[in-house]
């Protein structure tokens, strides 16, 4: 790939897949680094990109899953609390506070309906796309999609019920 088809590519998707990265993470410096990683990813591995897709989705699939990467790797380096040196108290602290928020968002995903709580373990836990789910379900990617950013909302005001008890 020339220079000026990579300076090209960058000035054209860069914005894009940053605030796609910021979305996900909620991190300006996160999503500032996986952009940089995603095009130096997209250079490195051109020759793999397919006109099937448009480059908008094919960055965007390479950012998700450099997102997705960097949550797995963050996750191996968790340690059990049990095995935790507690010298320092504010991670310590942290620590316990991620795992109560984790166990709330479960218990108030236990308590929704079908199809809702299925849809929205498919694709947080299961990491399947909505086309994947609907068609799970027999119906389209829109229903999907409608279906988990409902069960979404109904697990924020649940969250948000429960901390004003």
């Amino acid at each position: 790939m020339r220079s000026s088809d990579f300076d090209e590519l960058y000035r054209l998707y860069a914005k894009y897949i940053y605030r796609y990265l910021a979305g996900l993470s909620s991190s300006e410096q996160l999503a500032e680094e996986l952009t940089a990683e995603t095009f130096y990813h997209a250079v490195k591995n051109i020759n793999s990109y397919s006109s099937e897709y448009s480059m908008a989705a094919w960055l965007k699939s390479t950012a998700k899953n450099l997102y997705i990467d960097y949550l797995r790797k963050k996750e191996r380096q968790n340690v059990p609390i049990d095995d935790m040196e507690l010298s320092d108290g504010a991670d310590a602290v942290l620590i316990l506070e991620d795992r109560e928020q984790a166990l709330n968002v479960h218990k108030a995903l236990h308590t929704l309906e079908e199809p809702y709580k299925e849809v929205f373990s498919l694709r947080i836990f299961g990491e399947l796309s909505y086309k994947e789910i609907g068609g799970l379900f027999g119906k389209s990617d829109g229903w999907a999609r409608t279906v988990f950013f409902r069960a979404k909302e109904k697990i924020i005001t649940k969250l948000n019920e429960n901390e004003q008890e």
